[in-house]
């Protein structure tokens, strides 16, 4: 093969997998049972490395699948078999910190809980966090834009990043690692890449904002009657934690209810029966006098009948069992024979109303078994995963035609997170207009005239040439 000659000439043996290595490989981590379908699988050691593959993938037009932590939820991962691979699993290096600067470079390989740890150790902080912290790297976060339960405070990966290198179709890279907030000589090239899926250019190092440490964190559990007292209650903590507030995540009854229920092992802080469970996080400065005022601001929300019932966090171990409850997703989704997952985006005012319709009409649709609802209220961002009895393409589109229907008028997204990647490719028009995807698809042939990097991705057809 013509494609494994020039690889060899570029690369070392063990930098190359193919026929029989791939049968340890995989798409997603929740299928570590089923072989990968590649053509070839490759791992760079170097943005060097990275360029010499692209240029001999453009060169045959050859077709590119991008790997990182394989945390994906659209099948952003997913292969067909006539990609080579690409994963950036051996670019695992944290090159530097700089506590002045209060930035981090990390290599794309790098997993996001190595960039708290690595942060922590200089008593400086990254905010970005979620439940797959422990597996993400680097170069999937920031090509999906993830965002996590501290957008509220800190945003989403976007406003993270300070420095990005990346690695276009043909070869070429593009190397703007500075540690500077403040850049506005032209066009910023790094925004392009962020969200991008991999479909412009392969992110292979980033620089990274880092915040100082804050010394006091603060979470309580709260249990809500409707949901404008949801919205009310979360008004009056920001207005009372005046900037603190870092957290706000909103749990509906049927996600509380399985994941403090067995098999799962961890237990109700507050008891089942609430139509809604509320989580919120503070960071600060001085844990005694931030314990009290979340204290007087629970009281007061009693008072005014903005919620049923509270349980403070006295300890770590309670914020670790409190955030383990809305953390600890897979649990969940482990209870299903079939998940089917969603991350929309919606107006704050409209969640309630919305939401309620949609779990009216999935109740109702057969085939669904079980429905669960949570998300960073905060930020508009709901998730929902529907387990089902069967994978049908049939009830798989019912199911779409039920989340993603309202979407559109109400001026809402299809993906608040998660990205685009091939199973929503149906939708985009739903949240993007006509003209703003055929502005995203000039930027995709201008970048990627072949079409080689992650070609099935965000578009129903490919962009014309």
């Amino acid at each position: 093969m013509q494609l494994l000659e020039y690889l060899k000439e570029k690369l070392a043996s063990n930098q190359i997998l193919v026929e029989d290595a791939l049968k340890s490989r995989y798409t997603h981590i929740w299928k570590m049972d089923e072989g990968l379908k590649a053509k070839v699988v490759v791992l760079p050691e170097s943005t060097e490395d990275v360029s010499e593959i692209l240029k001999i993938c453009n060169k045959l037009k050859q077709k590119v699948a991008i790997h990182g932590g394989l945390t994906n939820l659209v099948g952003g991962t997913e292969t067909e078999g006539d990609e080579l691979v690409i994963s950036l699993e051996k670019m695992n290096k944290i090159e530097e910190v700089d506590p002045m600067s209060r930035t981090i470079t990390a290599e794309a390989g790098v997993i996001l809980q190595a960039i708290h740890e690595k942060a922590d150790e200089h008593q400086l902080f990254f905010p970005l966090n979620f439940g797959a912290k422990g597996t993400a790297q680097v170069g999937g976060i920031i090509s999906s834009n993830a965002g996590g339960l501290r957008v509220l405070k800190y945003g989403m990966t976007r406003q993270l990043v300070l420095g990005i290198e990346a690695v276009l179709a043909d070869g070429t890279i593009i190397s703007g690692l500075k540690k500077i907030v403040k850049d506005n000589s032209g066009y910023n090239l790094n925004q392009l890449f962020i969200g991008s899926e991999g479909t412009l250019g392969i992110v292979t190092k980033a620089v990274f904002r880092l915040y100082e440490k804050p010394t006091s964190r603060q979470s309580c559990m709260v249990a809500v009657r409707n949901y404008d007292s949801v919205v009310a209650f979360m008004k009056h903590m920001d207005a009372g934690l005046a900037g603190l507030m870092s957290g706000f995540e909103l749990m509906w009854n049927n996600y509380y209810q399985m994941a403090t229920s067995s098999p799962s092992l961890v237990k109700p802080p507050i008891p089942h029966g609430h139509p809604y469970y509320v989580l919120v996080e503070s960071l600060g400065s001085d844990n005694d006098a931030d314990r009290d005022k979340m204290t007087e601001l629970l009281e007061s929300a009693l008072h005014l009948n903005l919620i049923e019932d509270a349980v403070l966090a006295h300890n770590e171990s309670d914020m670790n069992w409190f955030w383990t409850i809305r953390e600890d997703v897979r649990t969940v989704v482990s209870q299903m024979k079939v998940d089917q997952h969603f991350d929309i985006s919606l107006p704050i005012s409209e969640i309630g109303e919305v939401i309620d319709t949609m779990l009216d009409k999935l109740k109702n649709l057969k085939g669904v078994e079980q429905i669960i609802t949570f998300g960073h209220v905060a930020d508009g961002n709901i998730h929902l995963i529907i387990g089902k009895d069967t994978d049908t393409p049939e009830l798989t589109l019912a199911v779409n035609e039920i989340i993603y229907a309202p979407l559109k008028d109400i001026g809402g997204s299809v993906s608040a997170e998660h990205g685009i990647g091939l199973h929503k490719k149906a939708y985009l028009e739903l949240c993007r207009t006509e003209s703003e995807i055929q502005t995203m698809q000039l930027l995709k042939r201008t970048l990627d005239p072949l079409n080689i990097l992650n070609p099935r991705h965000i578009f129903q057809n490919s962009p014309p040439a």
